[in-house]
């Protein structure tokens, strides 16, 4: 309480939680209980992230101490007499820390409302919504996706035979061309935005083998392809397939995200040879090897994260894979390494590539750990339980945990299935497509995720050292179910960031009453599950508590109306066994779907969804205005205005916002045009990247890298119609530096890789002529 007895109030409130997105803008106000004469401020390290990263970084690589230099003040504006607000616009992804203070008249020290500060983590732009992850482990494609490298009766006693003789025996893997060939299915088909790669290391296949293949969890080296899953091509290394795959999943307007186990190694890994020392051991020098759930994993040999070099390592570990292309990480068992380990590798890979994607598989262990780790060291997902929660009940007491958790600390992915269950199909298709279904309409942002095999019923449980079938192609499936649920995912406003998440069911019975409402659009949804495979029930909802008085429902999962009778004050649906339905009373709705929702096949990409295009815009809009206004507070812009304009006309958007002169302060580099001219970039200038195609761009200097950035198309109508990027200006050099422009462009269901050669330049004031030269600069260079 302040000495004047004065009380504050902030908001958001002080101790609070939040999750935001790249390109949104976030409103503090300070409302004082009396008025008074003076000044408030946002202390902050929202902008300032940069600066956290560097002092991570510093902490253990230079043993510097962390003094939060991140934090700084910014200007509140006074709106009324009690009241003060600041508009800030969120430009950079990572967490942060807010509390607002005044200082009165004449006042030398600052009053403060009461509690802790506000803490923000804002998230990649692209994140926004429909996070629809598809979980492929790379053994079970090719010949084994349909069964049929099972072996017949006389095949299996040869190979039991040599088994008992102490034989080697590995059948045939699928591989990264295999999954190729599957993409258009999972990304085009059934609408998955993310491919998830369950590990693609080489793994034990002698001493220390778990199964018939291996577990994939057993790393033996953690930047290495397993070999066994690339094709043997004289004019492809395995690394090098497996960029085709990274390139091929980028083509389709999805990402990849690959499965590490930093945790632990496998048995006689790369590690155990050239650093010892980092196994854990105990007094008897055995090595430990690490469990969970009462279960030890005899094949792995755990590492030490009380050294500091293993963080160094592992980290370099992380990044290698970001330079091949991958867009994030599954950490497996991420809740057993040191939360200070953490803050350093994510800070030393965000400092390269800020969107990089980190989802903590934290079953198992605590739930304080996990919001620790996804605040703290700045995860974006983790593992929702709702699989393991199966009737009312349970769910009551769950979810809204997990909604709580994605409202303020970070996503709760919803897994109808891992490679970790039994098969939803093993109890019945009807029981899969209503926990698939449940899974999806309960998820914030999309985040929802399946194992491959679910689409097609599959009913033997994924086993990781073993490659078993996935039903594929099967007759009867949920390929259809599937498709249209991701569809309504990345389409309406109600499954979108912002969007609330309550459950309203009312009486007894074994089933749920979900309202979705996203606020900024008034749109609202009814998910309706029931629970039960065995017996009928009538939903009911007060409609009150739902804000939808009309009874005249559309099931947007079938396209069919639905009846709902009143009984009382409430609303009631009859539902047969395991019945879902996902309720609209909004006829404009029915038009997400485009008639059947079928997606053309002849289409060379699945377009990115609406709202991330729209929100990628915004990202960049206010890292325009940013860099030209020198802050981070918005002031006098029309935000949607600003994006129609920028993705009319980056150039003359840039022109538009300059406050010092007409210049648009921009240098376009043309794809394909530009490849073979070394373009030069003057002091304070933005690089304007254009293409007619799709193209991922990394800005490249002394081989480490600078930016990256996926390209956004011109027109927020058409995606056909061209694609630019925009690179920041970057701090000016004291003399003129040269950098390499490495672009992937995506033309014509093929992908190019393009370099550009740039030179940044010095201030006019900065440059000097050289005129002394040595005998082999002479030699080399006579010009």
């Amino acid at each position: 309480m302040p000495m004047t007895g004065i009380r504050l109030t902030q908001t958001p409130a002080s101790g609070s939680s939040c999750v935001r997105f790249r390109g949104d803008t976030l409103t503090f106000s300070l409302d004082l209980s009396t008025a008074v004469s003076g000044d408030a401020w946002l202390r902050t390290t929202l902008g300032n992230i940069i600066t956290t990263r560097s002092e991570t970084i510093k902490a253990v690589s230079l043993d510097d101490p962390i003094l939060e230099r991140a934090w700084y003040d910014i200007p509140m504006t006074q709106v009324n007499p009690k009241r003060f607000e600041a508009t800030i616009a969120l430009t950079e992804a990572g967490h942060f820390e807010a509390k607002c203070l005044l200082f009165e008249a004449n006042g030398t020290v600052p009053l403060w409302p009461a509690g802790d500060n506000a803490h923000i983590n804002v998230e990649p732009a692209d994140a926004c919504c429909g996070n629809i992850i598809y979980n492929a482990f790379v053994r079970q494609f090719g010949p084994n996706k349909s069964g049929a490298v099972h072996n017949t009766r006389q095949r299996t006693a040869g190979i039991a035979a040599l088994d008992q003789d102490g034989y080697t025996v590995i059948p045939p893997s699928g591989t990264f061309r295999d999954l190729i060939n599957e993409l258009d299915f999972i990304i085009h088909t059934l609408g998955c935005r993310i491919l998830h790669l369950l590990p693609i290391n080489p793994t034990p296949t002698t001493y220390g083998r778990m199964g018939r293949f291996g577990s994939p969890y057993a790393a033996l080296d953690f930047t290495g392809i397993d070999p066994a899953l690339a094709v043997f091509d004289p004019k492809a290394t395995p690394l090098e397939q497996f960029i085709e795959l990274v390139d091929a999943v980028h083509r389709r307007n999805a990402r990849i995200i690959i499965d590490l186990a930093p945790n632990h190694t496998g048995w006689a890994a790369e590690l155990h040879e050239t650093h010892p020392e980092w196994l854990v051991r105990d007094k008897e020098g055995k090595i430990e090897a690490p469990g969970a759930w009462g279960v030890v994993w005899a094949d792995l040999a755990r590492l030490d994260y009380a050294n500091r070099e293993l963080w160094k390592y592992m980290a370099d570990v992380f990044l290698t894979w970001c330079h091949r292309g991958v867009d994030g990480f599954r950490c497996d068992a991420g809740y057993m390494i040191p939360v200070q380990a953490w803050n350093f590798i994510v800070a030393s890979v965000r400092e390269q590539y800020p969107d990089t994607i980190f989802f903590l598989e934290g079953l198992g262990g605590k739930i304080s750990v996990t919001r620790q780790i996804l605040n703290e060291s700045n995860f974006n997902w983790a593992y929702s339980e709702l699989f393991q929660n199966y009737d009312r009940a349970q769910i009551e007491a769950y979810l809204p945990l997990a909604d709580r958790i994605s409202a303020q600390d970070g996503l709760m992915i919803h897994f109808a299935e891992t490679h970790d269950n039994n098969r939803l199909a093993a109890t019945s298709n009807d029981y899969a497509a209503m926990r698939t279904a449940l899974c999806a309409l309960v998820s914030q942002c999309g985040g929802f995720g399946f194992a491959n095999g679910v689409e097609w019923f599959a009913t033997e449980k994924i086993v990781v050292h073993d490659a078993c079938s996935l039903n594929w192609q099967a007759k009867i499936n949920q390929v259809g179910w599937i498709r249209r649920i991701n569809r309504l995912l990345t389409r309406h406003p109600a499954f979108f960031d912002q969007a609330r998440i309550r459950m309203i069911q009312q009486g007894e019975g074994n089933y749920l009453v979900i309202l979705r409402h996203h606020p900024p659009s008034g749109k609202r949804l009814l998910a309706l599950i029931n629970l039960d495979m065995n017996a009928a029930a009538d939903a009911a909802w007060s409609p009150h508590a739902a804000g939808i008085l009309s009874l005249s429902g559309m099931d947007l999962l079938t396209g069919q109306p639905v009846s709902i009778t009143e009984d009382g004050k409430r609303c009631v649906c009859h539902l047969p066994p395991g019945a879902v339905r996902c309720l609209s009373f909004d006829p404009e709705d029915t038009k997400l779907f485009g008639g059947q929702g079928d997606i053309s096949p002849n289409v060379p990409a699945p377009p990115l969804p609406e709202r991330i295009i729209h929100q990628r815009l915004r990202a960049l809009v206010l890292d325009i205005y940013r860099c030209f206004r020198g802050t981070i507070k918005l002031e006098g812009m029309d935000l949607d205005q600003a994006v129609i304009s920028l993705a009319h006309d980056p150039e003359a958007f840039c022109r538009s916002l300059n406050p010092h002169s007409e210049e648009s302060r921009v240098i376009t580099w043309n794809y394909p045009c530009d490849r073979r001219r070394q373009v030069m970039i003057p002091p304070d200038h933005f690089l304007l990247i254009r293409s007619p195609y799709p193209f991922y761009a990394k800005l490249i200097h002394t081989k480490r890298r600078i930016a990256t950035v996926f390209s956004v198309c011109f027109s927020l109508q058409d995606q056909n119609g061209g694609h630019f990027a925009l690179f920041q200006p970057f701090p000016v050099p004291d003399h003129p530096d040269g950098f390499l422009l490495k672009l992937t462009v995506y033309a014509d269901g093929t992908n190019e890789h393009a370099d550009g050669r740039l030179i940044y330049l010095p201030r006019a004031e900065y440059i000097t002529v050289k005129n002394n030269f040595t005998r082999h600069e002479l030699l080399n260079q006579p010009l």
